[in-house]
């Protein structure tokens, strides 16, 4: 089950952020975000469970994807697939353009992602520390 995050969940959401990113818990303040009128936050949620979800700002015209994080056990079984897709359906009409940015060296997250129209627009260097990242775009058509 897809749906947006509740206080509740804060915990589960830090737990899964630390094992992708050191530093999840020291820049994101999450009970914030709740409260933040751009970013929100999807879960993905199995027998009661969070076992992924995806954090993005939008705006009048843009989207910004900022996390999509899922559980290692239940990778490649399409729940990106579907955050993403739950996402896209209920962009706002004004959506013009949903940016991300993802390590070049995450080839299964940029297949991903190319896989839903997004193209590389710019190489970002060292934006990762060592690690160049892409700033990847889709253009939502009218």
């Amino acid at each position: 089950m897809i749906r947006c995050a509740l206080e509740k969940d804060l915990e589960e959401i830090y737990n899964l952020g630390n094992k992708i990113t050191n530093n999840f818990c020291q820049t994101n303040n999450l009970k914030e975000i709740l409260n933040d009128e751009y970013t929100k936050i999807l879960v993905y949620e199995k027998d009661r469970e969070i076992i992924s979800f995806l954090m993005y700002v939008e705006l009048e015209e843009t989207v910004d994807i900022l996390n999509i994080i899922v559980k290692e056990e239940y990778r490649n079984k399409k729940i990106a697939s579907c955050l993403i897709d739950y996402l896209f359906s209920g962009l706002k009409s004004s959506v013009k353009v949903i940016t991300l940015e993802v390590r070049k060296t995450n080839k299964a997250a940029i297949n991903l992602y190319e896989k839903f129209g997004f193209e590389i627009i710019n190489v970002r260097k060292k934006y990762y520390g060592n690690e160049d990242g892409y700033l990847m775009g889709r253009i939502i058509s009218e």
